[in-house]
């Protein structure tokens, strides 16, 4: 079982409660991957690994089908903590002996009778083929259906570009469940693109779904 170090109760709506991770710890077996929230002193290390993968990560980098005016980094940590108050979502980022790797995020949460949630993430080109995106996935999905201070939602869903099989072998790790395609699903390197739907419950999950990773 990973460790969850708490920093701050938030109240989604009514009754609902969930504390954002101040980090979320691999269990003992695994890498040594930490997820984190984003701070505004991570912006120096943070661009530098995205400029060093612009080129990689285009064909997957969602966008805004509008063309809206951009945000600072400050900005955007600051809309993070607002998401986070309001029960919207979480963005952590991949630390790995001390670096930034990449980042992963639940996000689109729907509570009430649906209790759904979002997953996406990426990982630095140099420290790919390491495990890690799979077990930052796997730890995030523990937190989100099972851990007590989690959303406990019922449902994670991962959105994948058919082309995508670096990503699908992810969720292929982790017994995800293949649910069809959704047309036009998001907007994906300037176009609406389909996506492959995968998804993981609450009710699969036998023990932790880092146990998944062990088989």
């Amino acid at each position: 079982m990973f460790r969850l170090f708490s920093k701050h109760d938030v109240s989604p709506t009514g009754n609902e409660r969930f504390r954002i991770p101040s980090w979320l710890q691999a269990p003992e077996g695994f890498e040594p991957l930490r997820l984190r929230p984003m701070q505004q002193e991570d912006w120096d290390e943070w661009s530098e690994v995205r400029k060093r993968n612009d080129e990689w990560l285009r064909p997957w980098d969602s966008g805004d089908p509008l063309h809206g005016p951009g945000i600072s980094f400050n900005e955007w940590v600051s809309r993070q903590r607002k998401a986070e108050q309001e029960g919207q979502g979480v963005i952590l980022l991949m630390i790995w002996h001390g670096e930034i790797v990449g980042q992963i995020s639940l996000g689109a949460i729907s509570y009430g009778s649906m209790r759904v949630g979002t997953i996406g993430y990426w990982v630095d080109r140099l420290h790919a083929g390491h495990g890690l995106a799979p077990l930052a996935l796997a730890m995030l999905a523990d937190w989100a259906l099972l851990d007590v201070t989690g959303p406990l939602l019922h449902r994670v869903e991962v959105g994948i570009l058919p082309e995508n099989a670096r990503s699908r072998r992810v969720v292929e790790k982790l017994g995800m469940t293949y649910e069809g395609v959704r047309r036009n699903y998001m907007y994906v390197d300037g176009a609406w693109r389909d996506h492959e739907m995968y998804t993981l419950l609450s009710t699969d999950v036998c023990g932790h779904v880092t146990d998944r990773l062990r088989r």
